[in-house]
């Protein structure tokens, strides 16, 4: 009982306590923005993960949709068989939080003999995914990835060879040439 006991404790005191986990998401995901993360808007939205560096999907719609850095992430107008339709983006990081308890034990055992603690930055560590939050409306600014939208099949299919794209592509201004 005691080897039980002794295990279990050094099992709690040698781990890491998860606070927030980053959600693993691995093609796509169709949710409310504001679900996913709280600052977005109350649409439907398509999520996936962006493994490239910050502002590359910035720079693939500006370059693909030749924008000149003027209205990138909104409204960026898009025809989808025919019909108009307005394509937003939000790029976003959502960390993983975790509390590690050993450097806070230490810390505090330090401090109790009067020394500064020496582990104050590994007692918490963090780590980040970042996510493209793609939003569509029509001209009429009905949410498109709304389930009642009529066609919402057709924009979920142009989202994905969107990403798909995106993806694919590391320089940029290949997206002009498959226009």
């Amino acid at each position: 009982m005691k080897l039980l006991l002794l295990l279990l404790s050094l099992m709690l005191f040698t781990s890491c306590i998860p606070l927030r986990i980053a959600p693993n998401i691995k093609e796509e995901k169709l949710i409310v923005a504001k679900k996913f993360k709280r600052s977005l808007p109350r649409k439907h939205s398509y999520v996936f993960e962006d493994p490239k560096d910050e502002d590359e999907f910035y720079n693939f719609i500006n370059t693909k949709y030749v924008l000149n850095h003027e209205n990138v992430e909104h409204n960026v107008p898009i025809l989808i068989n025919g019909y108009e339709y307005f394509l937003s983006f939000h790029e976003v990081e959502i960390q993983t939080k975790t509390i590690n308890l050993v450097p806070i034990m230490i810390d505090a055992g330090l401090e109790s003999k009067g020394i500064s603690p020496l582990l104050e930055e590994h007692q918490f560590s963090r780590t980040g995914n970042w996510y493209i939050v793609l939003t569509v409306s029509d001209s009429k600014l009905n949410d498109c990835l709304d389930p009642k939208y009529g066609d919402r099949e057709v924009v979920i299919n142009y989202l994905k060879k969107e990403r798909l794209e995106y993806l694919a592509t590391t320089n940029y201004f290949d997206a002009l040439f498959r226009k």
